[in-house]
């Protein structure tokens, strides 16, 4: 793994919500038992606040609905399930974010109505904002908008490094066949591989 220049390294974490990462929300039959038992959340956690200590940029990347849902396109069946069970609400308590990860000050929560954390959000003004040209990924699902979101990074010029044990997909052979296809576009590494990089 290259040198992690910390002044110019963010992390951005996908979709660490309720209705995404618990067992309770609209799509926690599908994650929580995998974040569960490979402590994704602790994981990524330790590269936040690895990042945060190092003078990088913590980013989160959420999904969030108006009342009605007049910004909802149900032209998927997860983007149909979220109209039809009521999900990710402005303002619902499982629309936030875990309690593992809540942001802190001088975090940055960006909030967006399709898959992947760039299209359509200022996600990428905010990275330039601080100059930033490496940005390290955790969150879930390692294979919709973890990937989605890293490929969006690609095209706008960013340095990509996943980190391999803070996400997560719904099985295990699906996260790692993501993980190769990362692997072809950056790096991938270890959250304690992140964090001694940053520490340093």
């Amino acid at each position: 793994m290259r040198e992690l220049d910390p002044m110019r390294t963010a992390v951005v974490g996908v979709h660490w919500q309720h209705e995404v990462v618990s067992p309770d929300g609209v799509f926690g039959p599908f994650f929580a038992e995998q974040v569960t038992r490979h402590r994704v959340a602790s994981y990524a956690a330790q590269v936040a606040a690895a990042v945060r200590a190092s003078g990088g940029l913590v980013a989160y990347t959420r999904v969030a609905h108006r009342p009605g849902y007049p910004d909802l396109i149900p032209n998927t069946p997860s983007f149909a399930m979220i109209r039809e069970r009521e999900a990710f609400l402005e303002g619902a308590p499982k629309a936030q974010i875990i309690d593992e990860l809540t942001p802190e000050a001088g975090d940055v929560v960006i909030t967006h109505v399709r898959l992947t954390g760039f299209f359509g959000t200022e996600l990428d003004t905010v990275l330039r904002r601080r100059g930033v040209d490496t940005v390290l990924f955790t969150g879930v699902a390692t294979n919709l908008s973890v990937t989605g979101t890293v490929f969006e990074a690609v095209n706008h010029g960013y340095r990509p490094v996943v980190v391999a044990d803070a996400c997560t997909a719904a099985t295990d052979e699906t996260h790692r066949a993501s993980l190769e296809t990362l692997g072809q576009l950056g790096e991938v590494v270890t959250a304690a591989e992140a964090v001694d990089r940053l520490s340093r």
